[in-house]
């Protein structure tokens, strides 16, 4: 296993798209330990001087050099496994996430979120939030304190080369902007391979986030994280994996995306009755949907971002 570091820079990030065509900054073998350092928010989010919310100046340069813009995500990589091929499997290890940044912001976006016509806003409605990083915690300027638990809204590799340049707005097949609050430091996830070298981004810190990210954003902030890479060839003539998979320390978790949330849902549910049935017992598809009805919860992960997820946590013990 070899450690490497990859640093935020103008060279090593992009805003805001997936392609098999972008070139990978860092390529690295599997088993390698990759940290993997994070900034948020574009131009015209960053806080005012004088709040006591300090910017990191690697930001002010990236933000300098007018990189092209597909979203507003700002994302580190693309990180290659060598070897990788469409159709086999990439796990990602979630060893660690620290916190870069003693601010975040969360913002109402006209005609955006869950309940757009229930806020019908003239411009954007941005306010900064202090975090403090001692205690974890951050402090909301109408008065709660919030305890933080980061992760990364967006973790995804390059979708098939036909799809051409995706934005980073949409969950999909590759992963991509999950917003899936579950997958913290010691969550491990799995996704298909669908492009040479399997090409691995991510970004869009959360300090602390609910499920459903409402109002389309979170407490969006700096994240450096430490991930291993660890590579499964498949064996036969069939991808080892469709669409993303995870685990956490206590559940094993599937997902579904769609703009509608009852497929979004129903996406989740067969997938979780495949993983049951294929992956780790002889139950009968029938046993299987009666064990999601019985022992298995479905969370709205998000409703904002065109394609809605729903992620399905079934606790490991119940597996054996």
């Amino acid at each position: 296993m070899t450690d490497h570091f990859l640093k935020a820079t103008p060279q090593t990030v992009q805003w805001g798209r997936f392609a098999a065509a972008t070139k990978p900054v860092l390529t690295v073998q599997s088993g390698d330990r990759v940290v993997i350092e994070t900034f948020t928010g574009p131009p015209g989010l960053l806080p005012p001087e004088g709040q006591g919310m300090h910017v990191a100046p690697a930001l002010l340069e990236i933000h300098a050099a007018d990189l092209p813009m597909r979203f507003g995500h700002l994302l580190t990589g693309p990180v290659a496994i060598a070897g990788a091929e469409p159709g086999d499997m990439l796990e990602v290890r979630i060893e660690r996430i620290e916190l870069g940044a003693d601010w975040g912001f969360n913002a109402l976006v006209p005609f955006e979120g869950t309940l757009p016509d229930d806020f019908i806003l003239p411009a954007l409605d941005l306010i900064h939030i202090p975090i403090d990083r001692a205690k974890n915690t951050c402090r909301l300027p109408f008065g709660p304190e919030l305890k933080l638990a980061p992760f990364f809204g967006v973790m995804g590799v390059a979708p098939p080369t036909h799809y051409g340049e995706l934005s980073s707005r949409e969950p999909r097949l590759h992963g991509g902007n999950l917003d899936n609050k579950d997958l913290g430091a010691g969550s491990t996830l799995f996704l298909p391979v669908w492009a040479e070298g399997a090409n691995f981004l991510c970004g869009d810190g959360h300090g602390v986030q609910g499920h459903g990210e409402v109002c389309i954003t979170a407490l969006e902030t700096a994240l450096t994280g430490t991930f291993t890479f660890i590579l499964h060839k498949k064996t036969g003539t069939e991808p080892l994996l469709k669409l993303p998979r995870a685990e956490t320390p206590t559940h094993y978790m599937t997902m579904g995306f769609d703009e509608d949330l009852d497929e979004a849902m129903r996406i989740a549910l067969r997938d979780m009755i495949a993983f049951i049935t294929t992956a780790r017992t002889a139950m009968t598809p029938a046993d299987a949907y009666r064990l999601c009805s019985l022992a298995a919860d479905f969370h709205v992960t998000q409703t904002v971002n065109g394609e809605k997820g729903v992620h399905g946590m079934l606790a490991k013990e119940v597996l054996g």
